[in-house]
């Protein structure tokens, strides 16, 4: 692979196997400066294996990784010093202060004496600690952890930030949150790949790639993604939407159907037809119904590729 000055991450073939585990199957991925770029997908489908690898802290089976120009895990340790790492788990000093935690870890990035004091007033300041320096970290709240353990993953100005399931822990308002500050990152320069089960969070990312079970399903911006499925979801509404349910599963072409409060939620594999046959389908069963498009969303997109992914290796199978 060859250097290109608007690509941060290029991996061609990562693969990790465990045994008779293969965790990362094949995997290609291209991530390019400043972008916010997500990893999708339920636990056990890769994500952290992926990142270990991408960071040099995991030696991949086979496959080629380029990182900030720099082959990994060859250059491993001259990475290091250019990125940060941040994990679900809260990784810090509880018994430690939020200023104390900060000098820690400038001392571990070989900050000077002089730096280190600087960036730590301006940390302090910019991710709202100024009143709480001399707090215990173990006795702030998950939020506020949560920005500590993000604070000090860049207290060394790092090109590019791993954020491995960050929110994973905390509420919807500390989240909304830390999303605006993973932004204020982006756009002063820092690439951030960052890994999540939310689709909420997805949907915030210039670019994702959706994993399962190992393999890449898809990738692209959120926009190309729902756009592929354009014409392929319906809502369905029902007084009893649970009858509906019932009918509409052995629809032909109906991949599948979730009730979401009062209504269903309808994925077709085509866009050929699908709405008459529901329609018709749930007149036949006596069951009164509206149904109409919707726009597909990110658990759409989720639904059909993961699906995808079970036919294809039923078919390997067999």
């Amino acid at each position: 692979m060859t250097a290109d000055d608007n690509i941060a991450i290029r991996a061609r073939g990562l693969t990790k196997v465990f045994g008779n585990l293969r965790a990362v199957d094949d995997v290609d991925l291209t991530v390019e400066h400043r972008q916010v770029y997500g990893f999708l997908g339920p636990n056990g489908s890769g994500k952290s294996t992926s990142i270990r690898m991408l960071c040099g802290l995991l030696t991949p089976t086979s496959g080629e990784i380029e990182v900030l120009g720099l082959r990994i895990p060859d250059e491993a340790e001259t990475l290091r010093q250019r990125i940060g790492y941040m994990t679900q788990q809260f990784s810090l000093f509880t018994d430690l202060t939020v200023r104390e935690n900060l000098e820690f870890l400038a001392a571990v990035q070989n900050l000077s004496r002089r730096r280190t004091a600087e960036r730590v007033d301006e940390l302090l300041e910019e991710y709202h600690f100024t009143g709480r320096a001399d707090q215990l970290a173990g006795t702030m709240s998950g939020g506020q952890r949560q920005r500590l353990a993000l604070a000090g993953s860049v207290i060394h100005n790092p090109e590019l930030l791993f954020l491995d399931e960050p929110t994973s822990a905390v509420d919807p308002e500390s989240r909304r949150d830390f999303w605006e500050k993973l932004f204020e990152l982006a756009d002063a320069g820092t690439t951030i790949l960052v890994s999540s089960h939310y689709m909420d969070e997805a949907e915030r990312c210039h670019r994702l790639a959706i994993l399962d079970k190992g393999r890449l399903v898809a990738d692209g911006s959120p926009a190309e993604l729902t756009g592929a499925l354009e014409h392929r979801t319906l809502e369905v509404s029902a007084a009893r939407p649970r009858s509906a349910k019932k009918v509409i599963v052995g629809v032909e072409g109906v991949l599948s159907a979730a009730q979401i409060g009062n209504s269903l939620r309808v994925l077709c594999t085509d866009t050929e037809g699908c709405a008459g046959r529901v329609e018709a389908a749930l007149a036949a069963a006596s069951v009164d119904a509206k149904v109409a498009q919707t726009p597909p969303n990110l658990e759409d997109v989720f639904v059909a590729v993961t699906n995808r992914q079970d036919t294809e290796q039923d078919r390997e199978a067999s």
